[in-house]
């Protein structure tokens, strides 16, 4: 913008005053000429009204003057006045203007961001695909260490990487679902005549151990990421597990929470000694046994907590092995056994607590072994055992406490076996079709009952 150009206020009303006296002089030298130079006659003495006359004359010429000044005054103030307007409109639209620069210097840095954020996930992505690929190619290493290391190689990712944490669990659950023939499974090494075991039997050996020690480390892993809590960003309670055909011949769950996602062991087989899930609390989710496969094995539930979603072993073949409910609380949910067959080993529910939930052995078949409901509480909540089989081992209530909701063996058969109620309380009697053999309402309600 242009800087206003004034000269100094006394210059410029000695320029004004001047050019007044010029032109009072050019106007009077006018009138004289006009008047043909008259000659101008002093008298001797002067006279009152000439002296008032000339004092009139010179008035007017100082007001004159002064006016001149005045009006000198008047436009510089006017002249600053609009230069100060000028101003402070400029100065408004440099605002207005560093406003915009501001907006859109913002604009370009929220833009240089999001292609910096978009670079860094492209990156991200870019490199998980690459610990993705690395991981998984040691997966399908030839050697029991390098698989080891995949292992945990696609379980840091997943700890890592949440947008493809259920895809890497989902590797970790098809290497369990891969043929396996655990160790203890597998025959004596022939003998040869020399008495020493082959070469080649030894290897094959070694070799099913050291794969044993690697799904051992994946199922280890799921379990120490299902007891973290669900607020920790490494937990992997809210994804599914589908172990569906898997062989779990070890590992521990004792302790884990399962509150959401699905895991899926439908015919599974368990074998080893020990796969324990004690202390586990269900309190969301599926959980799913149905038509695995339980061999000589101890599976136990022992003070477990069923709070909330579905836990199923239908169709669940029991023929060896121990499989323990002991001490667990059932308060919501549901826990199914239907049309399990129970023909050997041993089921238990000693002690346990039904407060809620359904827990329904609808269509179970009692065949052989022993099933213990000893010193359970039914306070609430639902145990149905309609149309199941009673026809062989032992199924036992003895000093159980049923004080809320009969139990119903509506429609059940009892063919064979023993089913023992010894210093059973029944609040509420149970109810059913037909009464075993040597029992009656009656005789069920104990003193006090």
């Amino acid at each position: 913008m242009p800087a206003l150009r004034l000269w100094s206020i006394r210059r410029s009303i000695s320029l004004a005053v001047a050019a007044a006296l010029v032109l009072v002089g050019a106007l009077i030298a006018a009138a004289l000429w006009y008047a043909g130079w008259p000659s101008i006659h002093r008298d001797e003495t002067v006279t009152a009204a000439a002296l008032f006359d000339l004092l009139k004359l010179v008035f007017a010429v100082v007001a004159g003057l002064g006016g001149v000044a005045a009006l000198v005054v008047a436009y510089r103030r006017q002249r600053v006045a609009e230069q100060t307007n000028a101003l402070a409109e400029f100065a408004h639209q440099l605002a207005h203007a560093a406003d915009l620069r501001a907006e859109i210097t913002k604009a370009l840095a929220e833009a240089a961001e999001e292609r910096a954020k978009i670079e860094t996930d492209r990156n991200g992505v870019r490199l998980f695909n690459e610990r993705f690929a690395k991981a998984s190619e040691q997966l399908g290493s030839e050697k029991a260490a390098v698989r080891l290391a995949g292992v945990y190689a696609m379980a840091g990712l997943a700890d890592d990487w949440r947008e493809g944490r259920q895809t890497c669990i989902d590797v970790l659950c098809a290497y369990l679902r891969m043929p396996y023939m655990p160790p203890q499974a597998s025959r004596e090494a022939p003998r040869q005549a020399d008495g020493q075991a082959s070469i080649v039997d030894t290897k094959t050996a070694r070799t099913a151990r050291e794969e044993r020690e690697v799904r051992h480390s994946v199922i280890r892993l799921i379990a120490q990421h299902l007891r973290l809590s669900e607020l920790d960003p490494a937990s992997w309670g809210d994804v599914d597990f589908d172990l569906t055909g898997a062989v779990i011949d070890g590992g521990d769950f004792s302790g884990a929470v399962f509150s959401g996602g699905r895991v899926c062991f439908s015919g599974a087989t368990f074998g080893g000694l020990h796969v324990p899930f004690e202390g586990a609390t269900f309190s969301g989710g599926e959980v799913i046994f149905d038509e695995a496969t339980i061999l000589d094995v101890r599976m136990s539930f022992d003070r477990a907590m069923f709070n909330g979603g579905l836990v199923s072993f239908a169709g669940v073949a029991f023929d060896h092995g121990r499989v323990s409910f002991d001490g667990a609380t059932f308060t919501g949910g549901q826990l199914l056994f239907e049309g399990a067959a129970i023909n050997g080993g041993l089921l238990s529910f000693e002690a346990a607590v039904f407060s809620g939930g359904r827990t329904s052995f609808a269509g179970v078949v009692f065949g052989g072994g022993r099933v213990s409901f000893n010193r359970v509480a039914l306070d609430g909540g639902q145990v149905l055992f309609d149309e199941a089989v009673f026809a062989g081992g032992v199924v036992s209530f003895d000093g159980a406490m049923f004080d809320g909701v009969p139990a119903s063996f509506c429609g059940a058969i009892f063919s064979g076996g023993a089913v023992r109620l010894d210093e059973a309380l029944f609040r509420v009697p149970p109810t059913f079709s037909s009464w075993p053999d040597g029992y009656s309402p009656d005789g069920l309600v104990m003193p006090g009952g």
